[in-house]
């Protein structure tokens, strides 16, 4: 049996998942009887090139790394990070919603809604937080949890920003440091700050994003850190410098310093890769493979990758080798799916 899994549902929804697969294949198979009889000189003509809809792609991508992993436990949460846009079926602000989306995740996650779009402490432009909210709302609209990152300095922004989403009914963190790399001492008591336990994302009113652990000299430091405060939601890396958390560590990261449970979520990229994960390979470098691209400009480390293809998708989920698979076996909560807006890279490339 799955690990934390019911046997039954894992059946059911790993027959979803492959019948999903057999759809996409037979679609491809049976085309070509579409055009038995026809005249091609008469057909119209079509853009040479890019053939792939690469938001569809990446609801795909998400939808089939929800099946998953809730096959293995139902109870895994799904929050992809950017490109809330794909809620709606063109990700339009006008479009309708897309429920086979939306109903494959427990929430979505949004940087920078109010402050931090262009540099730390600057507010967000107004068109834009209003465009962005337009699909953040759609979500919460339906039942889903809406986690906001914003980064502020001055305690008038931070102050603000927590008021600003409130008012949304948003969950939200203001993070003092765009790296992600610290506990903020501002304010001084948590936003919100609850004794519940919390073992539902739509019980959690504060959350915690500390990915990077540069500050910490150890694992245990960088654990005990986190047990000495009451957020209901820490996002934390999967690796430390490379090391896999112990299973102790896990259990203790998930109680509060006031002993209630909290939620526990794994960060993984799954639009770009980065060449600090366990899956990079050294001569990737020179020789990439077909699936690699180039190095995301600004973002050094970070590679776009077609992320329809099978080889990365084996690398993200579906088997016991994957990233996936480590962090549900390890018995986080859930995970954020980062860099979802990556298929913009890929709107006016010919694929």
């Amino acid at each position: 049996m799955p690990p934390n899994g019911n046997l039954a549902n894992f059946h059911q929804t790993g027959f979803c998942y492959w019948r999903w697969i057999l759809r996409r294949a037979l679609t491809v198979l049976l085309l070509p009887l579409l055009f038995i009889g026809c005249d091609f000189d008469e057909l119209p003509e079509f853009p040479v090139g890019r053939a792939i809809d690469v938001q569809q792609e990446m609801r795909d991508f998400i939808r089939a790394i929800s099946l998953y992993a809730k096959g293995i436990d139902q109870e895994f949460l799904i929050i992809p990070q950017g490109g809330v846009e794909l809620v709606t079926i063109n990700a339009r602000e006008s479009g309708a919603a897309d429920f086979d989306y939306i109903d494959a995740v427990d929430g979505l996650a949004q940087e920078a809604l109010f402050f931090g779009f262009n540099g730390i402490d600057q507010p967000t432009p107004v068109t834009e937080q209003l465009r962005l909210q337009t699909f953040l709302d759609l979500a919460r609209d339906n039942g889903k949890v809406v986690l906001v990152t914003d980064f502020a300095t001055s305690q008038r922004n931070i102050d603000d920003s927590y008021a600003l989403n409130e008012e949304a009914g948003y969950i939200s963190f203001a993070a003092d440091q765009a790296e992600l790399d610290d506990i903020p001492i501002y304010p001084p008591q948590i936003h919100n700050r609850n004794l519940d336990d919390i073992d539902r994302l739509a019980n959690a009113r504060n959350f915690l994003t500390l990915i990077n652990p540069r500050l910490f000299s150890t694992r245990q430091e960088f654990v005990d850190a986190i047990s000495e405060t009451d957020y209901d939601i820490v996002i934390i890396d999967f690796f430390f410098n490379g090391l896999e958390f112990t299973e102790e560590q896990i259990a203790q990261l998930k109680v509060k310093e006031n002993g209630g449970r909290r939620l526990l979520i794994a960060y993984m990229s799954i639009g770009f890769a980065q060449d600090n994960r366990f899956y990079w390979q050294s001569f990737w470098f020179s020789n990439p493979p077909s699936w690699l691209e180039d190095e995301v400009p600004g973002l050094p480390g970070n590679y776009q990758v077609k992320y329809w293809r099978s080889e990365w998708q084996d690398i993200i989920f579906g088997n016991s080798d994957s990233y996936l698979f480590r962090i549900i076996d390890t018995d986080f909560d859930g995970v954020l799916l980062d860099n979802v807006d990556a298929f913009e890279l890929f709107e006016e490339a010919d694929i």
